[in-house]
């Protein structure tokens, strides 16, 4: 994370995460907790619900510097010219006409050295427009119907001046192409190397259209800051499209890349205040060999439309075989990960990257990559927007922090969905799809890069590694662990819904240190193997329901309460063997009963979340009483439970019967991790 800067281009996001407290517990956790399942539903659509009941013992302030809103000059902007003022320039092939002064005809091309507006028509066949004005000097350039050629250079290439107006004259079509190879004046020169290239400020303007070919590198080049804020433009590169030394700032253009290396891209990682990526609006459909967008510093998107496929996409991702981890005792032995051996380290194939931070306030986003969707070594803050992201790798990943005030999020492939050290839902709709962990809260090295999988990423170790949910919807279908915390997970509002794993090596809930649960609706079901709750010290109750056997995917779970009112009804997509359900409906000493099976005529459903309509034909499972803020519960009746972990001399899970989930003396971790004690249960009420 950069620190704070006072330049116009950075501003500061300060985001306040509220840590519940989870030693203080209520003599009755659940008495001031009431509501139904319909309830619970619309208080997913609130990004601040739960907030208000939350007991906090602390707040956890993350300050992350993220670039200002793109503002554009009035230079940016104009487009027109003045016939009167302006100087034409006839391209013929291998000579040009002038009219007017401040430009001359040179070594089969065109020199301009003054500032002022010149407009351009015709074809030069193999040559450069330079501009070598003043360090203070402004030039237009208007592209009006040119086609611009040259064998072994850039053929617009300018040397020197304050700033230059590429205006794209409406109506007309330009063309701009380089060679293959470049001849440069000594050994050590090694610019240009873009088709356009600048060593000043460089603005593209105007409702034209341009074509750019740079087969020997880049296609358009800025040293300094590129703007972009009008036309149709069409990018060729045998390497990067687009890049701005200290700034790459569009709005309102319809740009499509095709470029062998990243799309567009800054590259000023000295200074904190430039190397950012900005844009305002605009149609955008990337190819990328490499990166989608990359930005020495951060990105901020406040609308558009965007298409991105990097290296080819998820379907060329790493390949991985999942790591089932521990098993209980007795099954055949988890298979180690591997991964696909590499020769040499591969390219960075990201779909919006940012060594710094990332901002989405708006936009439509459709990124298909090889490694990460949406990549940040610091923080990533999305507001807004709808975005679709198919991954090879994360969907999601962060370094530092991930917070989703709003929008849509839609991770419809992944390895891992999500993955940073402190992760934070507050708002918004977020449906991941993974491979491995759905929500992965990790600190140090990221646990599933192993044996150096392309872009293997660093997350920060502070300890205090935690997953925050607040409000907002989460969908979690995840082949490894749904929410995995390397750390905590503390819920006071929105709705998480979890279709976990099948296999007893992951759980639909795995935490390292607590589970402090105060509000909203979950719903997590999985596999029973390494079965988890939220922990005994919980503000809000929750059910833990075991099945002795596997319940097949599609079979509806319902929970009344004795009145016949609906808590909650989830339809699982997977088959599962466990169930917990923790709603602001369950209260102590009520009555509630599980149900299977059947269906509901009429209602609304997300997710597999049905709420209102008609329950029909389901089987009555068991009828219980809370009298804990946990209950865990089998077709007999209620059963104790335990705290237990990992390991411990009895082997398998723990030190309980057989070595599998009981708590006994060997269990290990102990600790917050509530898992169920095995073969005690208490009569069906």
């Amino acid at each position: 994370m950069k620190k704070g800067s006072n330049t116009s281009k950075l501003w500061s996001v300060l985001l306040c995460v509220a840590v519940l407290s989870a030693c203080s517990t209520p003599a009755d956790p659940a008495a001031s907790q009431a509501g139904t399942a319909e309830s619970a539903a619309a208080a997913a659509k609130s990004s601040g619900d739960g907030a208000s009941a939350a007991q906090t013992s602390a707040q956890t302030q993350v300050s992350a510097d993220m670039p200002e809103k793109a503002t554009f000059k009035e230079a940016d902007l104009k487009a027109d010219w003045s016939q009167e003022t302006a100087i034409k320039i006839q391209l013929n092939g291998a000579d040009a006409a002038i009219d007017g002064s401040g430009a001359k005809a040179a070594g089969g091309g065109v020199v301009i050295t003054a500032p002022g507006t010149y407009v351009l028509s015709g074809k030069l066949s193999d040559g450069q427009i330079i501009v070598e004005a003043g360090d203070k000097d402004d030039v237009q350039l208007v592209l009006n119907g040119v086609d611009l050629r040259s064998s072994d250079s850039a053929p617009l290439y300018v040397k020197a001046a304050d700033k230059v107006i590429l205006t794209l004259q409406e109506g007309t079509e330009n063309t701009v192409s380089d060679g293959e190879t470049y001849v440069y004046p000594d050994a050590s020169s090694d610019e240009p190397s873009a088709a356009i290239f600048s060593k000043a400020d460089l603005a593209v303007n105007g409702k034209g259209k341009l074509a750019v070919q740079g087969r020997y590198n880049d296609g358009i080049a800025s040293k300094d800051d590129l703007i972009i804020t009008g036309g149709t433009i069409e990018i060729q590169a045998k390497d990067d499209g687009i890049i701005g030394r200290d700034l790459v700032a569009v709005q309102d253009v319809t740009l499509t890349i095709q470029a062998g290396g990243d799309g567009i891209k800054t590259t000023n990682d000295t200074d904190a205040s430039k190397g950012n990526i900005v844009v305002a609006g605009g149609s955008f459909t990337i190819a990328a060999g490499s990166d989608g967008m990359q930005a020495a510093a951060s990105v901020r998107l406040d609308g558009g439309s965007f298409d991105i496929k990097a290296g080819g996409g998820s379907v060329n991702g790493a390949v991985k075989t999942e790591d089932f981890r521990q098993a209980p005792r007795g099954a055949a032995p988890a298979p180690a990960a591997t991964e696909q051996a590499t020769a040499a380290e591969p390219a960075s194939t990201k779909g919006v990257k940012a060594a710094a931070n990332i901002f989405v306030a708006s936009g439509s986003f459709n990124i298909d990559s090889a490694d990460d969707a949406v990549h940040s070594n610091g923080h990533i803050v999305i507001a807004g927007g709808e975005l679709k992201l198919a991954s090879g790798d994360d969907g999601i990943h962060a370094d530092a922090s991930i917070t989703i005030t709003g929008g849509k999020t839609n991770i419809v492939k992944s390895y891992e969905g999500i993955e940073s050290s402190l992760i934070t839902f507050q708002g918004g709709e977020t449906y991941v799809t993974a491979t491995d962990d759905g929500v992965n809260v990790a600190g140090g090295k990221d646990e599933s890069a192993l044996g150096g999988r392309p872009g293997q990423n660093q997350l920060a170790s502070t300890g205090n590694n935690r997953l925050v949910v607040s409000g907002g919807y989460l969908s979690v279908d995840a082949v490894g662990d749904g929410l995995d915390a390397n750390g905590s997970i503390e819920m006071s509002g929105g709705t998480v819904l979890v279709n976990g794993p099948t296999n007893n090596g992951n759980a639909a809930l795995d935490y390292d240190g607590s589970f402090a649960l105060s509000g909203g609706l979950l719903i997590a079901a999985g596999s029973a193997g390494m079965a988890m709750a939220p922990s005994d010290t919980s503000a809000q109750y929750a059910i833990v329901m075991s099945y002795p056997q596997t319940q097949s995917a599609g079979t509806l779970v319902r929970l009344a309460d004795g009145s016949g009112n609906d808590i909650a009804t989830f339809t699982p997509s997977k088959a599962y063997q466990t169930v917990v359900i923790s709603s602001p409906g369950l209260k102590k000493d009520a009555s509630y009963t599980l149900y299977s099976g059947g269906s509901v005529q009429g209602g609304q459903s997300q997710g597999g979340l049905t709420t209102g309509g008609q329950y029909v034909n389901g089987t009555r499972v068991v009828t219980f009483t809370p009298s804990a803020s946990v209950t865990w519960l089998n077709e007999s009746g209620v059963t104790a439970a335990a705290s237990a972990g990992h390991g411990g001399p009895g082997g398998g899970m723990g030190g309980g019967p057989a070595g599998r989930m009981g708590g006994g003396p060997a269990g290990g971790m102990g600790g917050g991790r509530n898992r169920p004690m095995e073969g005690q249960t208490t009569p069906a009420q």
